[in-house]
């Protein structure tokens, strides 16, 4: 029994080794050809088939999206008047905070003095409405005094130049206002103008946490 099982495997190795072979082809029993010229005759246009050279290659690679980068918004502030003296220490500050040379600067600037057209102290809320409405019917505009030392009171405009506050004074003499004054509210000032022409986000806040130097000169829009 054994022997027949070896003998049968023999003659189905043998046959196996002919069939894959093409030694039984005569006899319509033979694997698929697989030979170069029937892969050849399967190509579909061969004729443009060809190699690219390298700088073919880089041409026709697509190239990686460049990462979105969200812009960042930049605006001029600024903070000032300072005087000679202010000046030196918030430079120092500035300095000492390792901020970029180009993102800062202090420039010198001349602050007008300031005259208003006042009339006042009244006596009483009471005077003061009164005399409001009396300025009304001329239809001249006032405007509010933001100095406690000023009030009650009322400033009929406010300008630059003693001249010409007191040219506008003179215009009101002529609609009838007798009781105003010239009166100067701030004096020239000459000093620096501290600016960020292009200040983000975290340039303001490393500016404003600077010694209190800033305290009464927040930082604001660039006109």
């Amino acid at each position: 029994m054994l022997r027949f099982f070896v003998l049968t495997l023999l003659l189905l190795n043998g046959l196996y080794f002919a069939w894959s072979h093409g030694l039984l082809q005569a006899y319509g029993f033979a694997p698929a050809t697989q030979a170069e010229p029937e892969r050849l005759a399967q190509q579909i246009k061969p004729e443009a088939l060809r190699l690219l050279s390298g700088q073919e290659q880089r041409q026709v690679e697509v190239p990686t999206p460049p990462t979105a980068r969200v812009p960042v918004a930049r605006a001029c502030w600024q903070a000032g008047v300072f005087d000679a003296a202010q000046a030196t220490q918030l430079r120092e500050a500035l300095v000492a905070a390792a901020l970029p040379a180009d993102a800062w600067s202090l420039e010198p600037v001349l602050q007008p003095g300031r005259w208003i057209v006042y009339m006042g102290k009244f006596a009483n809320g009471e005077a003061l409405a009164k005399k409001s409405s009396e300025l009304a019917a001329l239809k001249l505009k006032v405007e509010p005094l933001s100095d406690p030392a000023l009030r009650p009171g009322l400033s009929l405009g406010a300008y630059e130049t003693p001249a010409a506050a007191n040219a506008a004074l003179a215009a009101l003499a002529r609609r009838g206002v007798r009781t105003a004054r010239v009166l100067p509210v701030r004096a020239e000032v000459r000093g620096v103008l501290l600016r960020l022409p292009a200040a983000d986000e975290a340039l303001r806040a490393k500016v404003a946490v600077l010694p209190p130097l800033l305290a009464d000169k927040a930082l604001s829009p660039c006109p």
